[in-house]
């Protein structure tokens, strides 16, 4: 299995642990020791059989957020659309089951509706942050381990208005790691049930996993 645009090789090693033959693609270097490219996804994903694709496409120019520069005429939406192209050549790559997931954004208005919504509170993380995926021949992501809301009225990454907090001084890259929790539901659920047992976060908490996010 091939899990594109993943730096952090959290889902890949959630793979692993599951008995796949995992592989993770990024312009940037793993950040866990593993079976890496670094290169552009394009150069490898029709070069060889993948049974499995999981793809976590750059949000930059596809999320809500991202958008609100677009719309105020200071981003190219050029940017956007060449965003969207690579999504659709993921979505439509040759492969037999596909997994593609993006926060809130242009996915689900210019090419189609998410088959689900999930959150990382559904999986074991104390946060919102709500996130679709476009699955092609794979279940609907079934929530693990839902967290109660919070006696003080937001979850640990939003303000008091209920908005997701910028992080200052923190980058992109840092927020972009993949939820420990969403992985291990991931590899679990979309891995056949007599091919190993299911996965708890402890086990793919790696050391260098970082901070929370969705890559």
């Amino acid at each position: 299995m091939l899990v594109a645009c993943e730096f952090s090789g959290i889902l890949r090693e959630a793979f692993k642990l599951k008995g796949w033959d995992a592989w993770s693609c990024d312009l940037l270097p793993t950040e866990i020791e593993g079976q890496h490219y670094e290169c552009d996804i394009r150069e490898i994903l029709y070069s060889q059989h993948w049974d499995l694709l999981c793809a976590f496409p750059p949000c930059t120019y596809l999320c809500s957020s991202g958008l609100h520069w677009t719309r105020r005429g200071l981003r190219d939406p050029q940017l956007t659309e060449d965003a969207l192209d690579f999504v659709r050549m993921l979505m439509t790559a040759p492969v037999q089951s596909i997994l593609i997931e993006n926060p809130v954004g242009c996915i689900s208005t210019r090419i189609r509706e998410p088959d689900c919504y999930i959150q990382p509170w559904q999986f074991g993380h104390p946060e919102s942050k709500k996130t679709g995926l476009w699955l092609k021949n794979l279940p609907i992501l079934q929530a693990t381990n839902k967290l109660c809301f919070p006696k003080s009225g937001r979850w640990e990454n939003q303000t008091a208005s209920g908005q997701n907090k910028l992080w200052g001084g923190v980058s992109g890259k840092e927020r972009s790691r993949t939820y420990p929790g969403v992985a291990a539901a991931i590899a679990d659920q979309f891995t056949n049930p007599r091919e190993g047992r299911q996965l708890t976060i402890n086990e793919i908490d790696f050391e260098k996993c970082g901070g929370n996010g969705t890559h």
